[in-house]
């Protein structure tokens, strides 16, 4: 039980990222379809828990240590080399997103230019990647609690103090854009994004533990804690929509209505969990093609930020509403090869009789 609780806290640390953190996507996929999109939270749920297990349990079966080596086994040699491509694609287009986002944060939060947050971003990236520093990003890390804890605050000031009905703040929530045109399909996308921005490493955890049932739990326990702060997120922003709706980032908007010093420590994890993720990001999309600390690998990463800086500018928001539904409904091809490889695996007790 341990392993498994150990496997689910590292497993919605993967999921739960900066764009959750911001509250940006969370307003795209959910709140903008109002009441319905409590309903597609709620599916959510759902779909994380089964998702997460399907990961964890054929991380596990294969024994893997590289997401490149389930990938081509469970959807052949060209198959593979579409998904590979697709991954080390949204590898890219996240930590540009991420980036971006850095900007957001100094603008609202501290009115400053964008461009400020931006290079301070890029540049601790770099200097990250580059200097081996590890156990800053595993400090960084550890700041996932405190989001969570900090979601669970907002969503209980939120519902406390919010000064419409649900019926009146419906038809202000539909107002906002929308990832995807139903609620519906906003929730698979979103689903697909985030299963697919982290399958890499939740693979591998699966791979870590080689007692196949207990990461399947721990999976599936993940997967379901995923879905339970995606609903409670959700309904924080829902319940002050007419406050926060028009912020690039929602959540820091709410967390300032509490109180300014909570928005101050709120923008300090936010920015935590956005240089995380971007360091993540670049440095698996670096290691895809060259070999961690070497010349040519310091090379393409620097160049590889050089032109994530330059995209960053288009604005956060923007590149949320046009990178997340693309990113999703590519990550749909590989939600649908875990699935069959799911079903088509044989029961393990049919594998220990052997």
């Amino acid at each position: 039980m341990k392993n498994s609780i150990k496997i689910a806290s590292a497993f919605i640390g993967i999921i739960i990222g900066a764009g959750f953190a911001s509250g940006q996507e969370i307003l795209q996929y959910f709140t903008s379809f109002g009441m319905m999109g409590t309903v597609g939270a709620a599916i959510s749920i759902v779909l994380f828990g089964f998702l997460g297990m399907v990961l964890t349990k054929i991380g596990s079966r294969l024994d893997t240590d590289s997401h490149k080596e389930v990938i081509y086994k469970i959807s052949g040699r060209y198959l593979g080399i579409l998904i590979d491509s697709i991954l080390v694609f949204i590898l890219f287009g996240i930590g540009v997103v991420m980036i971006s986002g850095s900007g957001s944060i100094f603008a609202q939060q501290f009115g400053m230019p964008q461009y400020v947050g931006i290079i301070l971003m890029t540049v601790l990236v770099l200097i990250a990647i580059l200097s081996n520093v590890d156990q800053v990003v595993k400090i960084i890390a550890s700041i996932t609690p405190f989001l969570i804890i900090g979601v669970v605050v907002l969503f209980v000031y939120s519902l406390a103090t919010k000064d419409y009905s649900f019926m009146e703040l419906d038809a202000l929530a539909k107002e906002q854009p929308s990832a995807t045109a139903h609620w519906f399909t906003s929730v698979i996308n979103y689903v697909s994004l985030a299963i697919t921005m982290g399958a890499s490493m939740t693979l591998v955890m699966g791979g870590d533990e080689s007692k196949e049932r207990i990461a399947s739990y721990g999976g599936m326990l993940g997967g379901i804690g995923v879905g339970i702060l995606i609903v409670i997120h959700h309904l924080a922003i829902l319940a002050k929509i007419d406050v926060v709706g028009d912020y690039d980032m929602p959540s820091l908007g709410l967390a300032n209505h509490i109180s300014p010093i909570f928005g101050v420590i709120y923008s300090v994890i936010l920015f935590g969990m956005i240089f995380n993720s971007a360091v993540s990001m670049f440095f698996s999309f670096g290691t895809r093609f060259f070999t961690p600390k070497t010349k040519k690998f310091n090379w393409f990463v620097g160049g590889t930020l050089l032109i994530a800086f330059g995209a960053s500018f288009f604005g956060f928001k923007q590149l949320v509403s046009i990178f997340y539904p693309l990113f999703g409904y590519l990550g749909m091809i590989l939600i649908a090869i875990l699935i069959i490889a799911f079903i088509r695996m044989r029961p393990l007790k049919e594998i220990e009789k052997e």
